[in-house]
């Protein structure tokens, strides 16, 4: 956060939702705690990502999700003022990928939507799972539910969409404010958890497949 414009941003929160915080006192504060110590020391991010010894991986991921949704937030937030409905009136990343919301409730079937409002229907829907006690248990003890990975590998491939259109279509805009090298941080921290973990399908990574050789490899 030592780039002024994203203290700026930051400060006057554009991101979308409040950020949602681990309870001082938990375990998951502590590891959400020694998860950031380890990037804030510089680390190298393939082994900040793995899980610590004698931690449990559903504490570790739920960890990372909930940091990821509000890091990402940010990312978006800082492009959102240029992304309207004029200007992406669909939510894609070129001209190959195509993204379509589907969720149980309005959008039964895939639909088609400019990028604002699937940004905005993508972080709602994130939200309502992070906060639901169900499957994100806030209680040490309090065993995470049988398909907590299979919610976690949806909200992280969704995550990644959003990456895929901020990198494509709104790139000149994050070099322009100089926040390049955060974003690019934030990226590889995302892509070697979710390929530590296996939480996203090889072919949801292709659209960024290019740069992620060159950045990440």
């Amino acid at each position: 956060m030592s780039n002024p414009f994203l203290k700026q941003v930051f400060n006057k929160d554009k991101t979308f939702r409040p950020k949602r915080k681990f309870e001082p006192g938990t375990q998951r504060f502590e590891l959400h705690k020694r998860a950031q110590a380890s990037l804030n020391a510089g680390l190298d991010l393939r082994l900040a990502v793995q899980l610590p010894p004698g931690e449990d991986l559903h504490d570790w991921v739920a960890v990372h999700v909930v940091d990821f949704f509000n890091r990402i937030n940010l990312v978006y937030g800082t492009v959102s003022d240029g992304c309207t409905e004029q200007t992406c009136p669909v939510m894609s990343g070129g001209p190959k990928y195509e993204y379509r919301w589907q969720d149980e409730r309005e959008f039964r079937k895939p639909t088609a939507l400019p990028a604002p409002k699937y940004m905005d229907l993508l972080m709602d829907w994130i939200e309502v799972q992070i906060n639901n006690e169900d499957l994100f248990p806030t209680n040490v003890g309090t065993p995470f539910p049988k398909n907590f990975l299979q919610v976690v590998k949806k909200i992280l491939s969704r995550l990644f969409r959003v990456f895929v259109h901020v990198y494509i279509h709104h790139f000149d805009r994050i070099a322009q404010m100089g926040s390049e090298a955060h974003v690019n941080t934030c990226y590889k921290h995302f892509y070697y958890f979710v390929k530590e973990f296996s939480l996203i399908d090889t072919k949801e990574l292709e659209p960024l497949k290019e740069m992620t050789a060159r950045m990440c490899h």
